[in-house]
């Protein structure tokens, strides 16, 4: 954190650390307003400003020029030219956060008084003449001179003051990104308190020292979006790692400042416009093939719009170079449009139209597509605690789901794990394409051993990159992993900036920016009016496993799918270890029209018949823990074995195994038919009074478990043939006639 002071017109202090301590004085000879007949006007303006840091300074506005001398100061005034707008220097740093002191322009500053005092000068004395001329010279007495005198005084300070104010640039502004320190290190402005602002910095500060100067960009922290992105791994400011390397070696040096995306490499650009044509602020105007499985649309950026008066031969451009122009209406001004834009990481993306989530998002994950979906455009979390298994659940969705982009967020986590997707990802291949994942694949990586500010910025990031691919049109997904060690990142800022902590000393705002987070998902229409969305899938690591902590509780706000962890699950090595007893998903009666139509009607049935039965199964085993299993009637020991054939056989699933790591729905529709099949068939051989350990004997149960291994995703012709065995295995227990074998 960096705290910034400005040496503002109307609070000449200065501090002393690193600025030598000398007075500032601004002085001009007083005038009278002489009226003639009726007497002497003498009118004088004074302002004077005592320093709190044993400095004065005084400032009289009496005439038409004026003297400024200013203190000497140790940073390097290279580094703050004339045009700097928002210049300072370092006062404190306490951590990634610092403290640091703006200088405004003294051009502006000396412009400003002396054209306050002109304009103060002239107004006084002409309403002081014409009050005194109204009256005769005899009646202007000693109190009308007194009353000008005050009158004029006060007004000739208010205007003094808000004149000079307007003149002097603003120094800094919240939420701008800033240079701080020799080695111009990347932050941005959290806070500003009359002349000191208050900066987290997104790079090491081991080393900065008080005085050093502070720069303004003069815009906000922003990510740069054009053809490029596809493929990359970013660090949470949107610096390509590979490119950091080439600059610094293996370990990141601060203050290296590398190109975003780069801007020598040339795309083949195909354009879809024509001149005359009228765009508006996200129509698509090019196309380029960013990666053989991606095409990258060129937007016109929201807030451009305009009839096309130049476009480029299709070629080889540059993302840099102009390849339209348009003339906006009613106007002769003109603006190029290139491949590359701007957008600031905490502002959401401009769209016409928010729509209802109508279509699950695929994982070929069992427990989620079937038990707890997530909509395109949906938002879920993954609480659980160390070693459940948060992280390679979100690999899987990133490898297996139907998104078309990803965007993988590793957000405090270890940079082991960010290591294995790196590995990983590059060798897998893509189902809906049959090329390398990569290819629809962002990565943004702030590991454990990075800054701590920059945790946050790693969040907005991702989630700007991943609404520019939505305006395009796809259906992008994020994996947030995990968002505990964003919130934590906020506890540890807030902390160093002395705010008055909430529950577990989280800032009491937690809850504010969790919902900024999450609320950025959605179905969209966007400007262009095509269709796409943003689905959010975070991961929540409470201590202990603990959900009632504050992270959790307030992710639960504003999510409609809560995918609960289960240490004991994955202790036995259940995976996903979903607990499916507190994990919910919202989703599921919204998505009934998608399942009758593209799986089948009884798909929800089904769903229903295995989670009533997981459900009684739940209450018979604390029966079963207190008194066993003998006790219990043969219906009751046929839930206790269906339960173990839904956990094993359809809840469990291999991420390594060829066959079970993913799943397609028909698949996961034909699986239940057949779970809820072997279920009504032993039920009826249970009221027939065929003991269950006979009907265990069979085999049956053990067959079902293992066909999620035996069944191939392409041989589902294969269920009717385990139906067919289980039948002549059950009819083996009874005579023709009905009756049970003994």
């Amino acid at each position: 954190m960096i705290i910034v002071k400005a040496n503002g017109f109307n609070q000449m202090r200065i501090d002393n650390s690193g600025n030598n301590g000398n007075n500032g004085n601004r002085g001009n000879s007083g005038n009278s307003g002489n009226t003639g007949n009726s007497g002497n006007t003498g009118n004088t303006g004074n302002i004077s400003n005592n320093g709190n840091s044993g400095n004065s300074s005084n400032i009289v506005n009496s005439g038409s020029s004026g003297n400024i001398a200013n203190s000497g100061s140790n940073r390097d005034d290279n580094y703050y030219n004339g045009e700097n707008n928002g210049a300072g220097y370092i006062v404190s740093i306490n951590g990634q956060v610092v403290k640091a002191k703006a200088n405004t322009n003294e051009r502006n500053q000396a412009e400003s008084i002396a054209n306050a005092s002109a304009k103060n000068q002239a107004e006084s004395i002409a309403n002081a003449n014409a009050k005194n001329q109204t009256e005769s010279g005899a009646k202007a007495n000693v109190k009308n001179q007194a009353e000008s005198n005050a009158n004029a005084n006060a007004k000739n300070q208010a205007e003094s003051n808000a004149n000079a104010k307007a003149k002097i640039k603003a120094p800094f502004k919240m939420l701008e990104a800033v240079w701080v320190g020799n080695q111009r290190l990347m932050g941005e402005v959290i806070r500003i308190n009359r002349d000191v602002a208050t900066i987290q910095v997104y790079e090491v500060t081991t080393g900065l020292k008080a005085g050093e100067p502070v720069a303004s960009t003069g815009s906000p922290l922003s990510v740069t979006l054009a053809p490029g992105i596809l493929g990359n791994l970013f660090d949470g400011i949107e610096r390509p790692l590979s490119a950091l390397e080439k600059a610094s070696g293996d370990f990141i040096v601060r203050g290296v400042v590398v190109q975003n995306i780069d801007e020598d490499k040339k795309w083949q650009v195909t354009m879809v416009v024509k001149p005359g044509d009228y765009v508006q602020g996200g129509d698509v105007v090019a196309e380029v093939g960013e990666t053989p499985s991606i095409i990258h649309k060129i937007m016109i950026p929201p807030n451009e719009e305009g009839e096309v008066v130049y476009v480029a031969e299709n070629g080889e451009y540059t993302i840099s170079e102009k390849i339209l122009q348009i003339r906006r209406k009613d106007s002769e001004k003109t603006t190029d449009i290139s491949m590359k834009q701007k957008w600031p990481v905490r502002k959401p993306r401009p769209v016409r139209e928010r729509l209802s989530v109508s279509e699950p998002l695929i994982t070929g994950q069992r427990v989620i597509d079937t038990f707890f979906p997530i909509g395109k455009g949906g938002a879920a979390a993954i609480p659980g605690s160390f070693g459940t298994g948060k992280t390679m659940m979100q690999h899987q969705i990133a490898k297996w789901s139907d998104a078309d982009i990803i965007v993988y967020i590793g957000c405090g986590e270890r940079g082991n794990e960010m290591t294995e997707v790196l590995e990983d990802f590059p060798k897998l291949t893509d189902p809906r394409t049959a090329r390398s994942l990569m290819e629809r694949t962002v990565l943004i990586a702030n590991t454990s051993n990075m800054p701590v500010a920059a945790r946050e910025a790693s969040i907005y990031t991702g989630i700007t990159l991943a609404e520019y691919y939505r305006d395009m049109g796809y259906d992008v997904a994020i994996m947030a992993d995990s968002t505990s060690r964003w919130a934590e990142a906020l506890r540890e800022i807030s902390g160093r900036i002395e705010e008055m902590p909430a529950e577990e000393g989280f800032p009491a705002y937690l809850s504010s920016r969790l919902s900024e987070f999450y609320e950025r998902a959605g179905k969209v229409r966007t400007l262009s009016g095509l269709e796409g969305s943003v689905s959010i899938i975070g991961a929540v690591s409470p201590q202990g496993g603990d959900f009632s902590e504050p992270v959790t509780q307030n992710t639960k706000r504003f999510i409609r799918c809560f995918w609960g962890l289960d240490r004991q699950l994955a202790y036995s090595r259940h995976y996903p270890a979903i607990n499916w007893i507190v994990s919910y998903s919202e989703y599921t009666p919204v998505l009934e029209k998608w399942y009758n139509e593209n799986v089948d009607r009884g798909f929800l049935k089904y769903r229903e018949e295995l989670m009533k039965i997981l459900w009684e199964e739940s209450k018979l085993i604390d029966i079963v823990k207190l008194v066993g299993s003998d006790i219990l009637a043969d219906d009751q020991k046929l839930i206790l074995e269906m339960g173990r054939v839904i956990r094993f056989g359809f809840l469990q699933q291999g991420a390594f195994h060829p066959v079970d790591t993913f799943v397609p729905m028909d698949k996961q529709f034909k699986m239940m038919e057949l779970i809820v099949y072997l279920y009504d068939k032993a039920n009826a051989l249970v009221r027939d009074g065929v003991p269950m350990s006979d009907i265990k004997r069979t085999g049956s149960f053990d067959d079902v478990i293992k066909a999620k291994y035996d069944i191939k995703n392409d041989e589902l012709g294969k269920m009717t043939d385990l139906k067919k065995s289980i039948n002549s295995r059950f009819d083996s227990l009874v005579f023709a006639d009905g009756e049970v074998r003994v």
